[in-house]
């Protein structure tokens, strides 16, 4: 029997970095210490009383069907906070509430593009953008964003790409380079999505992990509201990644298509999770600093090793739980560097390449693990680039 084409080919065939990171898990598997810096897992839980909160509501017995774009008290919570923090008029009438960030940016792009149509997105990017676009019938297309420029996506390259397209996928602070866009780039974002009529769909699942310069939404940009998508997440965040819980903030009338999305497909998010996002909502900054305090440590031992050689060098991490390093200087693929890391030390990291192809040459190194294990880590990567320099 043959399956849909949409289906098969989500993802194309053939090395896209990420044998590095499965080759590590198995290698874990067979009793193989492996420091792993690869994936966007915060080493620490759910904070406690998250969860007893999603405890106290499904044993009062909210286990059944929620309502499906969201409960009224999440929605309101996830508004206010948007409101709050952007300045913009947001109502729940504005918000769905999806099983995570994930599930947002496939119901934004559903509700964008028809199928054979250009979605844009930017290079390096997070590994599922263009099998997101693809599982919409849609096209993607790739911008690059060079790291002689910070990663920031240049106006005339976005300006060069944008016509005939009809949409544009953006995530700052981002993920995989640590850049948060500043707001000469939005404005260039802004400017072109209007000239070209594009819809901006903005990736914000780190807007509390912010180290350096100004985490701008552009909905709140001039006349970008009715054009422009916010996907969110608690996963980030709330350290609730396996909760399950995100959402979309847009237009009314496309909240309302949204719905209907969901009701075909997710039919909702447990009313018992959604309780615990919005308790935790509800306890303003202090959880969301505390799960974003390791991650602003760990960036100053990255900047602090990194100044005591010159062999590589690191792209401005301004945000996130990320550094991306520069490892040209070995004269190897980041892909071979994270390679033979693995093998000779047996740490694990991601290449560059894995998210595209304007970060050839580099690494990712997620900052997930204790920082004394981790100023190790850095530390023998640093030695090991060294050697291969030399």
């Amino acid at each position: 029997m043959k399956l849909s084409h949409r289906i098969t080919h989500l993802t194309p065939s053939g090395s896209d970095g990420w044998e590095v990171f499965y080759r590590a898990r198995a290698l874990k598997v067979a009793g193989q210490a492996v420091v792993e810096l690869t994936i966007g897992e915060h080493d620490i839980r759910t904070h406690a009383s998250i969860l007893a909160a999603m405890n106290d509501s499904a044993m009062d017995g909210h286990t059944g069907y929620a309502s499906v774009p969201g409960t009224p008290s999440l929605r309101q919570a996830v508004a206010t906070r948007i409101q709050t923090r952007t300045g913009v008029a947001t109502g729940p009438e504005n918000i769905l509430i999806t099983p995570g960030g994930q599930a947002a940016l496939f119901a934004a792009h559903n509700a964008v593009c028809d199928e054979g149509d250009v979605a844009l997105y930017v290079d390096p990017y997070y590994a599922t953008y263009p099998g997101t676009i693809r599982g919409v019938g849609a096209i993607p297309k790739a911008i690059p964003a060079y790291p002689e420029n910070g990663f920031q996506p240049r106006v005339k390259d976005l300006d060069e790409h944008a016509k005939g397209a009809t949409s544009l996928l953006i995530n700052t602070p981002n993920n995989p380079t640590g850049a948060v866009y500043s707001s000469a780039t939005l404005d260039g974002i802004a400017t072109v999505c209007k000239t070209h009529d594009l819809w901006l769909i903005s990736d914000e699942v780190y807007d509390t992990q912010l180290w350096d310069g100004e985490h701008i939404s552009p909905r709140a940009l001039p006349n970008m509201a009715e054009r422009t998508l916010v996907v969110g997440s608690m996963s980030k965040s709330h350290a609730m990644t396996g909760s399950r819980v995100g959402w979309v903030c847009g237009p009314k009338d496309v909240i309302e298509h949204l719905t209907n999305l969901a009701t075909h497909t997710t039919y909702g998010v447990p009313g018992y999770i959604q309780d615990a996002a919005h308790f935790a909502l509800g306890e303003g900054a202090y959880l969301e600093d505390e799960v974003s305090a390791p991650f602003a440590r760990r960036r100053q031992i990255t900047e602090t090793l990194l100044a005591t050689q010159n062999t590589v060098k690191g792209s401005p991490t301004q945000g996130a739980m990320y550094a991306m390093l520069d490892i040209r200087a070995t004269n190897l693929s980041g892909l071979d560097f994270a390679n033979e890391l693995l093998d000779t030390h047996g740490i694990a990291t991601m290449p560059g390449e894995s998210f595209g192809t304007a970060a050839a040459g580099h690494i990712r190194v997620a900052m997930t693990i204790a920082d004394d294990k981790y100023e190790s880590a850095l530390k023998t990567l640093l030695d090991f680039a060294q050697t291969k320099a030399a």
